[in-house]
């Protein structure tokens, strides 16, 4: 998870001196695209069944996975 107090971020300015745009390092942006997405994929998978975790555990055995 992106953490805003360790990335140093620069910020563009009109001429009254107010900040209209951030600047930021590429990783940090890389990271804050893959919190997105992943924000997005919980969100779409919000109405899901949930399962127990020893129900999944029974599947998995019973599939020869574990």
């Amino acid at each position: 998870m992106l953490n805003l107090k360790e990335i140093q971020l620069q910020y563009v300015t009109n001429q009254a001196g107010e900040k209209t745009a951030v600047l930021l390092p590429i990783e940090g942006f890389q990271e804050l695209m893959e919190d997105i997405e992943d924000l997005a994929a919980i969100a779409e998978r919000r109405e899901e069944l949930t399962v127990s975790h020893d129900a999944l555990l029974a599947e998995l055995k019973r599939d020869g996975l574990i």
